[in-house]
């Protein structure tokens, strides 16, 4: 800059209004970094950026002026504004000035003068002297960043994917940030397909392409989730900052401010939380951020971002990534190709291991790899590399390094038939005074030392699973090195845990449902805490298979009324929920184990509550003789509650066999007797019973009626759930009566209630949508119609096929 400040700023302002005229120039581009730079000294610059150049459109004059003589103010005084604007006013100096008329005055310099600085020699010196100090030598133009890492040889497929976020790309608002989440399974393939598609549109994104793993593994070691300001620092640093400010906050500022205007990808590889993500996101629509994460981040949605999730490869091309090492051996033996891919969970990662497998072994048959991979320890034991089990030897490489704590809660973790552990779990399990201390954080410790190893994976708030190629290795070890003592105690406890907590979850969803008499026994294992019916809830479905597990081990183990009384606790699940295989399997493990402990009362819950399951799966024979069972129990004990109920469910089986006097003579018999001994609760949901037999009768009234009282009475029992299912019903009985609007108006409300809170249940979800589905349709709005039928069916599709085809069915007709 010159020396006289005046001419300094004339020559800063011919600069910019000359490139600020296209905001596409190299100029206008490199003043961006400029005012970046001088964001980190002053945040208010940043605002004097004009954002809608970055669109394409050049800066106003005024705009423009004001820009200038604030960084000429600016530079001033913060000597990073000062050399930026100098190397950027050396590289673009703008167009060429008019020359200045002659001074008014001459320049008469005595004799006995002493001069210091610079000087001329000259007789007679007309006009202004400017005096230029020699500007430093210009630093080398960073290279434009391409930072991503290198395509993998053996990428396959994925086309389906590619096209999905084609297709984001081109409908993405062009005013807006655009931000894809890129989610799966681990070794699914996620950083890969990211890398690869990034690398296909390269050329959209001229200005770099920048790269950070925020999976926990940092240049300097240390392990943990990395912090944006760490990764911010780094982006900045390669966008040419010349110094960074120190907080988080400044840093995404700066990084907003640099990066506006330019067509940039991003890629945030392997982040933990939306949190995480969120000050690292690019501010301009010009740019591109991809993150690629084990879980959804669903937090980044109200950022604007959308999720495509990415599963285990298709089928045939799990297969092609086979033949790579394989050969012409897995066209011959396609079965055994898709046995073997199957066996690797169509992973890349296991299927390229297999491949690898193949390629090593030429006489190998594809048939021999699946029968290996289906046997012993799975994946993780059989596949090798140039005769090492390579993922074997990475496991155990990661549990050397452990401390003592969590190896031993690693194996005891593996002998678990659990897929979900919560945090209360594992601090069951090293508290059995041998060694381990059974204070809560000392069990954080130990588990966030596996988080920290990757070799098992937080889920939620302290609730963890294993990587599936992971957990036959810690089974592995702790078959191994756990002695038979040790592995009985620990199936012990987390029985004991699994019938705590189910315990605690039973009373708060259903309280009407525990057994008198049947309290769980002193000094049990504590349960994990439970807070609300939604907790509850959540809970019971994220560890249904632990669940079934504990009750398999007990059943296998002859722990007879561990075994009953978890299938009984498991009640609101089954009620919930639905899920039937699992439901009858329980009791059927769970009956056996009643008459085997003696239990009376045990035996007669588990007829009961099985046929449910048993008639909801269609086996309505089976059912039927259950209830018989059961029935005969009941009469013989004089327990007649447990008559009612039986009376009750022999009264459905002959309402959905459309014997519907029958079913109305087994439904007033159980009323009788539930109002006998003042079962109000039982009571109304005989006259429910009533009312939906009434409604298949055509009779409305009569529907209409039972369901008021029953609705009015579990209303006043507090009975949220049962009273919502009433409100149903009565809902769909108006709508088909005098008050369709009415009847609407209840459905939609039961509905909402269903789909949130300590009432959410699938089941009556789909069934309200299928009756405003109906209600739809007898107006005459086929459109909406077929929209309730669609979801209804959608979710009947995980709980009944029959129900599923019936809609299907229903949609063609249409």
């Amino acid at each position: 800059m010159h020396a006289s400040s005046s001419d300094g700023l004339e020559a800063l302002l011919s600069a910019v209004d000359a490139c600020g005229a296209d905001p596409e120039s190299p100029a206008w581009r490199d003043l961006a970094r400029v005012v970046a730079t001088a964001a980190g000294a002053d945040p208010a610059m940043a605002r004097l950026w004009p954002s809608h150049a970055s669109a394409g459109q050049p800066a106003e004059v005024a705009l423009r002026r004001e820009l200038a003589e604030e960084l000429h103010a600016l530079a001033s005084r913060d000597p990073a504004t000062r050399q930026a604007l100098t190397e950027w006013l050396h590289l673009h100096p703008g167009p060429a000035r008019t020359a200045r008329g002659p001074a008014a005055t001459a320049n008469l310099i005595g004799g006995g003068s002493v001069l210091h600085g610079p000087s001329v020699q000259a007789r007679d010196v007309h006009g202004g002297i400017h005096f230029h100090p020699p500007s430093p030598a210009p630093r080398p133009c960073l290279p434009v960043p391409r930072q991503l890492p290198p395509v993998t040889a053996r990428f396959i497929d994925r086309e389906a994917d590619r096209r999905a976020l084609d297709t984001l790309r081109a409908q993405w608002p062009a005013h807006t940030p655009q931000v894809v989440v890129v989610s799966g399974l681990a070794g699914v393939g996620k950083t890969s397909f990211a890398t690869h598609w990034l690398h296909e549109h390269a050329d959209s994104f001229p200005d770099g392409q920048l790269y950070a793993d925020l999976s926990g593994q940092t240049a300097d070691g240390d392990n943990g989730p990395v912090s944006p300001a760490t990764v911010l620092e780094a982006f900045l640093v390669a966008l040419g900052a010349s110094s960074v400010p120190a907080g988080t906050t400044q840093r995404s500022a700066l990084w907003r401010s640099t990066t506006s205007g330019l067509r940039l990808a991003v890629l945030l590889d392997s982040a933990f939380t939306a949190a995480q993500v969120r000050p690292l996101l690019l501010g301009t629509p010009t740019g591109l951020t991809v993150v690629t994460s084990r879980t959804n981040l669903t937090g980044l949605r109200v950022d604007g971002a959308s999720v495509h999730r990415l599963e285990g490869l298709p089928a045939e091309s799990a297969v092609e990534l086979l033949a790579v090492g394989g050969g012409t051996r897995v066209a011959r033996e396609p079965s055994a190709a898709r046995e073997v891919v199957r066996l690797c969970g169509r992973l890349p990662l296991a299927v390229a291991l297999a491949s690898a497998r193949l390629a090593l072994r030429p006489h190998y048959s594809v048939s021999a790899l699946a029968d290996s991979l289906s046997r012993g320890r799975g994946a993780v034991e059989t596949l090798h590399v140039d005769g090492e089990a390579v993922m074997r030897t990475a496991l155990d490489t990661s549990y050397g390094l452990l401390p003592d704590e969590s190896r031993a809660l690693y194996r005891r973790m593996g002998l678990l038939p659990a897929d979900r552990h919560d945090l209360s779990l594992l601090t069951a399990l090293t508290g059995d005074g041998e060694g381990m201390s059974d204070i809560g954080p000392v069990s954080d410790v130990a588990v966030h030392a596996l988080v920290e190893a990757n070799l098992v994976e937080e889920t939620g708030p302290d609730t963890y699973r294993f990587h599936d190629l992971v957990r036959p290795h810690a089974r592995r070890l702790g078959e191994e090195l756990e002695d038979p003592g040790r592995r009985e105690r620990t199936l012990r406890r987390f029985v004991d845990w699994c019938l705590s907590t189910a315990a605690s979850a039973e009373r708060i969803l259903t309280p009407s449902h525990p057994l008198p008499g049947h309290n769980l026994a002193a000094g049990t294992v504590p349960p994990t805490p439970l807070d609300s019916p939604e907790e509850a809830l959540a809970w019971l479905d994220t560890h249904r298979n632990g669940l079934m597990g504990a009750v398999r081990n007990s059943a296998r183990l002859g722990w007879h009324s561990s075994c009953w009384r978890l299938a009984d606790l498991m009640w609101p699940l089954f009620l919930r929920l639905r899920p039937s295989q699992m439901w009858v399997e329980a009791h059927i493990l769970g009956l056996e184990a009643a008459r085997r402990s003696g239990s009376r009362q045990g035996e007669g819950r588990m007829l009961t509550s099985g046929a449910i399951g048993l008639r909801n799966a269609g086996r309505y024979s089976e059912a039927a003789d259950w209830y018989r069972q059961a029935l005969e129990i009941a009469t013989a004990d004089d327990d007649v509650r447990q008559q009612a109920q039986a009376v009750s469910g022999l009264g459905h089986l002959s309402f959905l066999a459309r014997r519907l006097d029958e079913a109305r003579d087994h439904f007033e018999h159980a009323l009788r007797l539930r109002e006998s001994i003042g079962y109000r609760r039982g009571a109304a949901l005989s006259r429910r019973r009533l009312g939906e037999t009434a409604l298949a009768g055509g009779d409305l009234a009569t529907a209409a009626e039972h369901l008021h009282r029953a609705g009015t009475e579990l209303d006043s029992l507090g009975e949220t759930y049962e009273a919502t299912r009433v409100l149903a019903l009565l809902g769909h009985v108006l709508d088909r009566g005098e008050d369709p609007d009415g009847g609407g108006r209840r459905l939609r409300e039961a509905l909402a209630r269903f789909r949130t809170g300590d009432i959410r249940s699938e089941h009556w979800e789909a069934r309200c949508l299928e009756w405003l589905g109906q209600a739809a349709e007898s107006r005459g709005d086929h459109a909406e119609s077929n929209c309730y039928y669609e979801a209804a069916r959608d979710l009947f599709r995980r709980l009944s096929l029959e129900d599923a085809q019936r809609l299907d069915d229903r949609l063609r007709r249409s």
